[in-house]
């Protein structure tokens, strides 16, 4: 089967697509012949060895795939050849083929197509876990997303519209406003390109909290970090809480003082350890957010497909902040 392989420590440009021996399943394990993976930012981070897992090399990049069960392992009986399903993968999932636990497997709705499914989890699972769990969300509270326009941006976006909250999206250019609003955004505001000077940092705040009213944002929802995340929780509502999820501008520097100031909480989001620590919470997430598919309340939006050729290029377009929505790397 064909895979694209991580042989060395870089970027993009030192990935290579080889021909590697086809995978068998052992006991409790199933095969999966894959139709499309997600592209997402630990995907950049990893290959760089910059993410706080570092898989032993040779490894294909790829941390949630969709396609078809072909062959299944020892004890495995809830699922079998032929069924469709959504696979968590962690890593290895830019392959033609992969053998996966069947406890890491999702049964696929009839309807969801193998782009959005490979789409779907990752970004939908760690939103839904950061405003469900880690924020406790409520109805008619005012949610500050950056970075709006990306994957688990945009999840986001409607999970927050979904939990009746007023959502607020901020992003880098009009046209991703305008997406985020399309799936469910009240209002938007662009912002800026940084780094940012002590004057450029209170004029970003002073962006964010125009935008969010006067009570401020009860819930900031930071993918960006950088500057972004200090002028973002400068418009924090009192006892509100902010959620870390990503750094795509830097690892941020925070002064505590402002949570005092605010009574609020800076809250930590990590999701592979949640799917962990706690599997039955998962699961029970995991049937909110298929529900809410079903329902039309959110969808995966797949902005950019690149074959498994230019898997580089997918990822290179991910880490280069150009992506809407969500990159899909598909397999013939």
């Amino acid at each position: 089967m064909r895979a694209v392989l991580s042989k060395a420590v870089g970027g993009p440009e030192t990935l290579v697509v080889e021909e590697v021996a086809d995978p068998t399943p052992l006991a409790g394990e199933v095969v999966i012949a894959i139709k499309a993976c997600g592209v997402n930012y630990p995907d950049v981070l990893m290959i760089e060895d910059k993410y706080q897992f570092k898989p032993p090399r040779p490894y294909s990049p790829g941390g949630e795939v969709a396609g078809i069960v072909e062959s299944v392992g020892a004890s495995v009986t809830q699922l079998k050849v032929g069924d469709r399903v959504i696979g968590s993968t962690g890593f290895g999932g830019m392959a033609e083929k992969i053998a996966l636990p069947a406890g890491r497997c999702i049964p696929m709705p009839d309807a969801m197509p193998f782009d959005e499914a490979s789409a779907f989890i990752l970004t939908y699972g760690t939103s839904h876990y950061a405003l469900k769990q880690r924020a406790q969300l409520k109805a008619g509270e005012t949610l500050l997303v950056l970075g709006a326009a990306g994957g688990v941006g945009l999840a986001a976006v409607e999970l927050g519209k979904a939990a009746g909250a007023r959502v607020i999206a901020a992003a880098s250019s009009q046209e991703k406003v305008d997406l985020a609003i399309a799936h469910g955004a009240e209002s938007g505001v662009v912002y800026p390109t940084g780094p940012f000077d002590r004057d450029g940092q209170k004029a970003l705040a002073e962006l964010f909290k125009s935008a969010c009213g006067p009570s401020g944002a009860d819930v900031v929802y930071d993918a960006v970090g950088g500057d972004y995340a200090e002028a973002a929780l400068r418009a924090i509502a009192w006892e509100g809480r902010f959620l870390v999820i990503g750094f795509p501008a830097g690892i941020p520097k925070i002064p505590l003082n402002l949570t005092l100031l605010k009574s609020c909480q800076i809250v930590g989001v990590f999701w592979g350890a949640f799917t962990a620590r706690a599997p039955q919470e998962n699961q029970e997430n995991i049937k909110d957010l298929l529900g809410l598919y079903a329902e039309g309340k959110i969808r995966p939006h797949v902005s950019e497909r690149f074959p498994l050729e230019q898997a580089g290029e997918a990822i290179r377009h991910l880490g280069a902040r150009k992506a809407q929505g969500k990159v899909v790397v598909t397999i013939d």
